[in-house]
């Protein structure tokens, strides 16, 4: 098992590699203050699910962990009073959801964290992924985000039981 950890400071450190990083704009909260838009990571150690990746930007990622190709139709429900709530979802969706097949390259790489899943509580925020920063590593809206190569390098290091932990 490997254990990352993200601090509030702009590292990532875990399984011999310390890199740059970007976490919530909201700064980082402590879980049980997280709510849905807040733009906050929440503070505490997340297991690993899966990893999505755009088969139109690039090869699968080499990792121990499950690998999900992305489609078009791929997106992620963020409505709190919906039955998909903090889970995928087929688009169109009724519901307000996020799209997971972007165009400015954020989501090419997409580690799935286990936050608020195992069952989602409705307005406690979603989807809280592991995903490609964006240049200059601004703030992102509650998210961990890692320079592509260097999330590749992580993805190397995942394995069923890896987890992330975000720290202040």
């Amino acid at each position: 098992m490997t254990h990352f950890i993200a601090f509030s400071d702009g590292r990532l450190e875990g399984g011999g590699l310390s890199l740059r990083c970007a976490l919530g704009k909201g700064g980082v909260l402590p879980a049980s203050e997280k709510r849905e838009g807040d733009g906050a990571s929440p503070a505490g150690v997340w297991p690993v699910r899966r990893v999505w990746y755009r088969p139109d930007r690039g090869p699968p990622p080499e990792t121990g962990i499950p690998v999900i190709a992305l489609r078009p139709s791929d997106g992620w429900c963020d409505a709190p009073g919906d039955a998909r709530y903090n889970q995928w979802a087929p688009l169109p969706y009724p519901a307000r959801h996020e799209r997971l097949w972007r165009e400015d390259g954020l989501y090419d790489l997409i580690v799935e964290l286990g936050y608020n899943d195992d069952p989602p509580v409705a307005g406690k925020g979603s989807a809280i992924f592991l995903h490609v920063a964006r240049p200059g590593y601004p703030p992102t809206e509650g998210c961990a985000a890692l320079a592509e190569a260097d999330l590749r390098e992580v993805l190397k290091r995942l394995q069923g039981a890896s987890t992330l932990e975000i720290r202040a």
